[in-house]
């Protein structure tokens, strides 16, 4: 009986392959959409799942409690080492600090270097603990004495191969900032490419003392570490988080405590919107697309399976005359929308690993030192063999089940007598109401799209209040002295440079700790905070600042004792005028400084926030920056020129240098990557949208044929009988357009709140979008009614 099926099924399906291709490409369409996201989202939290102590291991991070709270993902240095040593429950804790902008040199025995690198993010300091947290594969070394000693090193095998150029690295050396050597003592596989932990180089925590202090690693205020605790089997992990106020209580200060408070998260939330780039909201909104996608294509396939029904009518009949039960049919009518998902399956695959690559390198170029490897073999791994089986038994109920009970009920009697007519057969409510869905689904993804596009435009004709453009960014280094006034004499003798100053960031950068301070003769620290920028007396010339009141910062300055404010932050204070400021004495980094100037407002951060309260601080030390102003038409021999000055002055360092511009655009890279998504999305709605109203209009040319032919008999003009169907597909997307255009508002419109400087919402945006699916749906159904217009009537009237 299953070859009978088989046999049956194969037939029709050849027969009828023009309508099943369609029925295969929209399925296809909608599995290949839910398939690649679900694999991303599956990815995303598969993030650090693979440490072998993973229900037990926790993840210790800070609050910032001031004007505002402001939640970190690091923890005090001596936290780890308070925690393993005075709580019994606790197992091991490791600290861990990520590298940012070290540079690692590899001697070549001659007093020189062989290689230069500038490393960021990839390596870290660690202690021997790690290796009890992590999943880290050994290659060789001893795993419990590499990070014993300062001055250490464990290498990944690429890394080992980068630097050495062969894996075998055991006792070689490697110079840090030029300050200290360290031996590599160990070698580990690479890590795996789903983690937050991408650490290719650990140096031993007591290496720290050795550039900084011994005191550096008892500061219980700054937050430079990392902490990870491992608990004992069958600890409760209530009792840490009941520890973390104790250790807060016995090593803060009074005034400390009122700032900082610790937290506690699971491991496996290392991929967390603290320190990820997957917070979960977006990720279940993703799973939520995907669901509707995939239900898209289903209803594209009920559509078109039902409005082909009076094909099937007089096979049904007869098979019911024969003795053909209810259920057999169901079976039946079953087995054909298994194959016709199976190929769609089949055709998803295909697709879904065709735009894969394409998936990667989006990831992979909108977040830092990710390198996502997602592919359809995925698949394959149990958890993901679960949900994609239920899914194929999902999507086969959900695109046959209504199909095959509507088909299997048809009474004989009326199918033989030629009586059935397709509105008798029923269904027109449910596939009107799918249809409406359809529509709504279409119109929420382009009002989305519109609105999306329309902020991020916003976004990019903003007036930042200062110059960015033609403003080139050199980082110095980290240590030593920096001979600033050499490198700006040097650098404004090359052909193109315009200025050149010395600070700690552009006016707009994406570091923005707030800082306390106290005005004039107040001792207690403000009720708000600022942003502070180091900056020299050439800052405002090279970034188009102008003061409102006061005067610039003077060069002789040495003891970094003047200071420039914002007119916000003077706003805050409630002084007014503003020159009020200018000779008053202001508080901060626990010294006494004086406010010379106030300058104009400018952006210090992304359009999310508000103007916020600035100063700049005359502070040589902390001004690791060299930003220099290139005049218009400059060529790459001014940046070769600019780089060999560097090289000159600062052989043992890498140049890394970067234009402010492009430093910038990472502040709308999340609007920009949402952008293309929702693009995307839109794009396959629509499509999806198309099939659909294709297959409605299919079935209303067999329910209303007969209709048409007698009122073309009846002296009817085209323009009324395209009446017939316009007003059909008006009211379904009316009706779609009610529910979308309110939803979308809401969303949009919430959305839109986490901008401090954005767009309205206006009806012009509902009204371009009313159009837009108007417009689509004319073009999509336009063929096929004029072709069921014009049909001679004899061919609907010949059966009576």
């Amino acid at each position: 009986m299953l070859t009978h099926y088989l046999k049956l099924a194969g037939r029709r399906l050849w027969r009828e392959r023009r309508v099943n291709i369609i029925r295969i490409g929209g399925l296809a369409l909608g599995l290949a959409c839910g398939m690649v996201i679900f694999l991303v989202v599956n990815y995303m939290f598969s993030f650090d799942r693979y440490h072998p102590h993973i229900d037990r291991s926790y993840w210790v991070v800070t609050d910032i409690k001031r004007e505002h709270t402001m939640p970190t993902d690091a923890a005090p240095r001596p936290m780890a080492d308070v925690l393993r040593r005075e709580y019994p429950f606790v197992e091991s804790a490791v600290r861990l600090e990520t590298f940012f902008g070290r540079n690692i040199s590899v001697p070549d025995g001659k007093g020189g270097w062989a290689k230069k690198f500038g490393e960021a993010r990839n390596m870290c300091y660690t202690e021997p603990q790690y290796f009890d947290l992590f999943g880290v594969e050994w290659v060789s070394g001893d795993r419990k004495t590499a990070l014993a000693v300062p001055n250490t090193i464990v290498l990944s095998e690429r890394y080992a191969r980068k630097y050495f150029d062969t894996e075998n690295a055991l006792g070689r050396t490697l110079r840090l900032d030029n300050r200290t050597t360290l031996t590599v003592t160990g070698i580990i596989k690479n890590p795996p490419p789903n983690t937050q932990l991408r650490y290719d180089g650990l140096v031993s925590y007591g290496t720290i003392p050795v550039l900084e202090s011994q005191q550096a690693l008892q500061d219980w205020t700054g937050l430079q570490a990392m902490c990870f605790v491992l608990l004992r089997q069958g600890a409760n992990p209530k009792q840490l988080a009941e520890a973390l106020p104790a250790v807060r209580q016995k090593y803060l200060s009074d005034e400390d405590r009122k700032h900082f408070e610790y937290q506690l998260l699971p491991l496996k939330e290392l991929n967390h919107e603290r320190s990820g780039m997957a917070p979960r909201p977006i990720l279940y909104a993703l799973i939520l697309i995907g669901m509707l996608l995939i239900l898209a294509g289903c209803i594209n396939y009920v559509n078109l399976a039902t409005a082909q029904a009076l094909q099937r009518s007089r096979e049904i009949g007869v098979r019911k005359v024969m003795g053909s039960s209810r259920r057999q049919l169901i079976r039946q009518f079953l087995l054909e929308t298994l194959l016709l998902t199976l190929v769609a399956v089949a055709v998803a695959l295909l697709l879904a690993q065709l735009v894969l690559p394409l998936v990667n390198q989006t990831l992979a170029g909108v977040v830092e030192k990710l390198d996502p490897s997602i592919s359809i073999l995925d698949l394959l791994e149990p958890r993901a063999m679960v949900w994609f089986t239920a899914l194929i038994l999902l999507v086969v109920l959900m695109a046959g089940l209504y199909p095959a009970l509507m088909l299997s009920r048809f009474n004989p009697t009326k199918v033989l007598s030629g009586r059935l007519t397709t509105r008798s057969a029923g269904g027109l409510r449910v596939r009107r109401g799918l249809i409406t869905g359809q529509f709504l689904l279409t119109q929420l993804f382009l009002l989305i799209v519109l609105v999306i596009t329309t902020q991020l435009r916003h976004m990019q004709s903003v007036d930042w209040g200062f110059r960015h453009t033609g403003v080139l960014a050199v980082w110095m280094p980290r240590e030593g002295a920096v001979p600033f006034s050499q490198l700006r004499e040097n650098w404004l003798r090359v052909p193109g440079v315009e200025r050149v100053t010395f600070g700690s960031d552009p006016p707009a950068a994406p570091y923005n700790r707030p800082v306390p301070f106290s005005y004039h003769t107040r001792t207690e620290p403000e009720g708000f905070e600022t942003r502070l920028r180091a900056a020299d007396d050439h800052y405002l010339a090279a970034f188009n600042l102008s003061l409102v009141a006061g005067r610039n910062l003077n060069p002789s300055d040495t003891a970094g004792r003047e200071v420039i404010v914002n007119e916000t932050l003077v706003n805050k204070l409630g002084v007014t005028p503003v020159s009020t400021v200018v000779g008053k004495q202001i508080r901060m980094k626990d010294a006494d400084r004086v406010i010379v100037g106030v300058v104009r407002d400018f952006r210090s951060s992304d359009l999310h926030s508000p103007v916020m309260p600035v100063a700049l601080l005359h502070d040589a030390p902390h001004s690791r920056m060299a930003m220099i102003t290139l005049k218009a038409g400059y060529t790459d021999k001014t940046l070769d020129a600019v780089q060999a000055i560097w090289d000159k002055t600062f052989p043992d360092q890498v140049y890394r240098g970067q234009d402010v511009d492009s430093m910038m655009e990472r502040f709308t890279e999340t609007e920009q990557l949402l952008a293309g998504f929702v693009q995307v999305f839109a794009l396959i709605a629509v499509g999806m949208s198309c099939l659909g109203v294709y297959g409605l209009v299919m079935f209303m040319a067999e329910a209303r044929g007969k209709e048409i032919g007698v009122r073309r008999m009846l002296g009817a003009r085209t323009g009324q009988l395209l009446w017939i169907f316009g007003r059909e597909f008006g009211q379904l997307l009316g009706i779609g357009f009610l529910v979308a255009a309110p939803l979308g508002w809401w969303l949009m419109g919430s959305w839109l709140q986490q901008y401090t400087h954005h767009v309205t919402m206006s009806s012009w945006m509902l009204l371009v979008t009313l159009l837009a699916t108007l417009l689509i749906t004319v073009l999509t159904v336009y063929r096929y009614v004029i072709k069921a217009v014009y049909v001679n009537p004899i061919h609907y009237l010949r059966a009576e």
